[in-house]
């Protein structure tokens, strides 16, 4: 299928060159008549808080999004907002902000119920903007309006800021910069290793033609699911990272097949039968790993696995399509490989071979056991600040400086407290209609919640029409990210609520965002054993089913399970510990959203597969063709050392790019994404993997007669249409029993059918 595919591609290319052409310009289309939306809603099916959310939208019919802040101030030694100029100017703006398409309501802080959202000295306050419209419908574009609409204010002297959702519509980053200087040093990296222009930028073409349909893509789904900013910008950094390696890996293929004298148009469907396929199975893998988190039973899990799904996706399709089609049509531009221990190619500027790893290969072959316990015990090290990662809340205080949700942020804790940013919603559901605000059971449950500790102020209790829903609004005295207000929402839980509910057999509920965030996180605590025990066993079984070996696949499950433990110790490090925190933008020590630990298991496991299945498929190669294990590590290991160290490096500059977003998530997974693959690529596959496999010899290859009658004969790497050296411009007859077939391992190792090395030989 692949072979077939890749000759289709590469023998029109033009045609599939303008079909991804069209399909880039139908998406650009689509997101510029549509946008591109995303939300950070947070929905918990089954969760104290949505049933508090759910009770207050059903008895308390309004605004959609709830009130969202203008926040308005005027400088200390300059006039209140409660004099008769600034009043009057404030209410103009509230009118002309009232017409803005999607408000439905606009409260002043002057009168009734508004008069709260004034400071005591006057010289701040906030008007509370109803709108029609919630989450990923909040665009920059509403928010600009509602903004440009409060002019008279700023015309008189007062500073006008938004926040709440407006804030995140108008901070809603941009990381343009980060993808530019990802490519630049992934430029620099492949043309000293291909040393020709042509060489090295086709996997930068492939990347950013992969990236662009993602992310538009990514975008348009936003419409349909509630689609984080920071999930569009996880799956750019994944999508670059995987659609410039695999591009790599197939150029690698086409090249060494050019060196042999294979035409263009079949080197490139060769290519993509082999390196292609490899590529297309890891890229599987990765997504498999991804689909795990659905078992979170959270939305915003699913988004944050859809998205760098759907990067991999098109950067797995880019590469089977658009790459051989681009193959065929720049060939000789892109010059051919030698083979190992042959001739210099075509161009004579072949990069030299890989004889360092070999060099290490050797050495750590020769004493296995210490370069095992000296690498275990690196990662143990590394993954010791792991133990104390906890899981908390980020807020629009932790954004950076001058943002306007930072702005609004500061400005209304200033005048108002912390706790203002993030109130607590209280619902309680009544056995039978209250009679007013001074019924018995309403009123025991307004006095406890003021008693309770940790408590700001309590807004009057609010009646639903048929007097049978109350709601209060709670103002913590601490911060929504502060631990103490998480606290707090537990007290109120487990003490307060059931306490002054019991006379009355009401059922009560706390919500808002940090009782949101705060169920979202126990919820992910919950999960996590079941989602990472699921992760490891399909990438486990992945690894069976390809290299027939359970030792390997186990060894392989093992390793990535350190080299994720070191990924948690560094990112606890730096974040919660604030290690190196002011290098990376960071004012200091910064909370860890459950979830970002959650998401990077799943993709660092699916990406350690593409390394893995590369080194493995050559290091078996070599097993096959010479029954020595040692010698196949060592050989192994120096044929796929110099392509995988260059792929990891691009990877690593890749997500290290992303630490110039503004964004605390979007560091947290560059950092946590490059560290663990920094570690995999030297001190997993370099020390651990080799001295694993040296130590178990042929039993690393065994597998039971049963276990080999059930799995199925995997050729990941498409042995069979791989060139006999030797024998340009033809490709060899199928090697019986598949690559990856074991049959009783000393009749596969004495076959004459040896499968090839999953990368180029040099």
């Amino acid at each position: 299928m692949f072979l077939t595919l890749g000759r289709w591609c590469a023998r029109r290319p033009k045609r599939v060159a303008a079909a991804w052409i069209l399909l880039l310009l139908l998406l650009g289309g689509t997101v510029m008549a549509h946008g591109r939306a995303t939300s950070e809603a947070v929905a918990i099916p089954g969760s104290d808080s949505q049933a508090a959310l759910d009770t207050a939208a059903a008895a308390f019919p309004g605004p959609a999004s709830g009130g969202q802040p203008l926040v308005l101030r005027t400088a200390p030694d300059g006039p209140v907002l409660t004099g008769d100029d600034a009043r009057e100017a404030v209410e103009r703006s509230a009118r002309a902000i009232a017409e803005v398409p999607h408000v439905v309501s606009v409260a002043v802080p002057y009168e009734g119920a508004g008069a709260a959202a004034m400071s005591r000295d006057g010289h701040t306050a906030y008007l509370t903007v109803g709108l029609d419209v919630t989450g990923r419908d909040i665009t920059p574009e509403v928010a600009e309006r509602i903004t440009d609409a409060a002019g008279p204010a700023e015309a008189a002297g007062i500073e006008v800021t938004p926040g709440g959702d407006l804030a995140a519509a108008v901070d809603r980053p941009d990381t343009g910069h980060s993808e530019l200087i990802g490519l630049g040093a992934a430029a620099v990296i492949l043309f000293a290793g291909f040393r020709r222009a042509a060489a090295a930028g086709l996997p930068l073409v492939i990347g950013v033609t992969g990236l662009i349909a993602s992310v538009a893509a990514i975008g348009l789904a936003g419409h349909l699911m509630d689609m984080p900013s920071s999930g569009t910008t996880i799956a750019a950094m994944i999508g670059l990272g995987v659609g410039i390696d695999y591009t790599l890996f197939c150029l690698t293929r086409f090249r060494e097949f050019r060196g042999r004298g294979v035409p263009a148009a079949e080197a490139a469907a060769l290519a993509t039968a082999t390196a292609g396929k490899a590529s297309a199975f890891a890229g599987c893998a990765v997504i498999a790993a991804l689909a795990g988190l659905a078992l979170g039973g959270l939305p915003l899990l699913r988004a944050l696995a859809l998205a760098p799904a759907i990067a991999v996706l098109v950067a797995v399709a880019a590469t089977l399509t658009l790459l051989p089609a681009l193959l065929s049509l720049l060939a000789r531009f892109l010059g051919a490989a030698r083979e190992q221990g042959g001739p210099a190619g075509q161009d004579g500027k072949d990069a030299p071979t890989g004889r360092g790893w070999q060099r290490i290969a050797e050495r750590v072959t020769a004493r296995p056991w210490r370069h095992l316990l000296a690498g275990l015990a690196l990662l143990l090290l590394l993954a010791a600040p792991a133990t104390q990662l906890t899981f908390g809340q980020l807020d629009a205080g932790d954004k950076p400086a001058g943002s306007a949700g930072r702005t609004a942020y500061e400005q209304l804790s200033d005048a108002f407290g912390p706790g203002v940013n993030g109130p607590l919603q209280v619902t309680d559901r009544l056995s039978a209609p209250a009679a007013g605000p001074q019924d018995t059971r309403v009123a025991a449950v307004s006095s406890a919640l003021a008693a309770t500790p940790g408590v700001a102020s309590v807004s009057p209790p609010q009646l639903s029409a048929d007097g049978r829903t109350v709601r209060w609004q709670v103002t913590p005295a601490t911060g929504p990210g502060d631990p103490a207000t998480a606290r707090l929402v537990a007290d109120l839980r487990e003490g307060t609520l059931p306490a002054a509910t019991a006379g009355g057999a009401g059922t009560a509920h706390v919500g808002g965002a940090a009782a949101a965030v705060t169920d979202l996180n126990d919820r992910l605590a919950d999960r996590l054993p079941t989602v990472i025990a699921t992760v490891v066993l399909v990438a486990g079984l992945l690894l069976l089913a390809a290299f027939r070996s359970p030792l390997l696949a186990l060894k392989a499950a093992a390793l990535n399970l350190l080299s994720v433990a070191a990924a948690y110790g560094v990112l606890t490090a730096v974040f919660r510990w604030g290690w190196g925190a002011r290098l990376i933008g960071l004012e200091g020590p910064v909370p860890v959203p459950g979830y970002v630990p959650l998401v990077m298991f799943a993709v660092l496991f699916g990406l350690s597969m593409d390394y893995e299945v590369f080194l493995l498929t050559s290091v078996r190669e070599k097993w096959l063709a010479g029954g020595d294990s040692r010698r196949a590590v060592v050989a192994g290991l120096a044929s796929t050392g110099r392509i995988i160290t260059s792929a990891a490096l691009i990877m690593v500059s890749v997500f290290l790019a992303y630490l110039l977003s503004d964004d605390p998530v979007v560091k947290m997974f560059g950092t946590g994404l490059a560290a663990a693959v920094a570690l995999d690529v030297t001190v997993v596959r370099g020390l651990l993997v080799p001295a694993t496999m040296a130590l178990l010899g042929d039993r690393g290859w065994w597998l039971p007669r049963r276990l080999d009658r059930i799995l199925p004969e995997l050729d990941i790497e498409g042995s069979a249409h791989t060139l006999p050296a030797g024998r340009p411009g033809t490709a060899a007859a199928p090697a019986s029993g598949g690559a990856t077939a074991t049959r009783g391992c000393r009749q596969s190792r004495d076959s004459d059918d040896t499968p090839a090395s999953p990368l180029p030989t040099r």
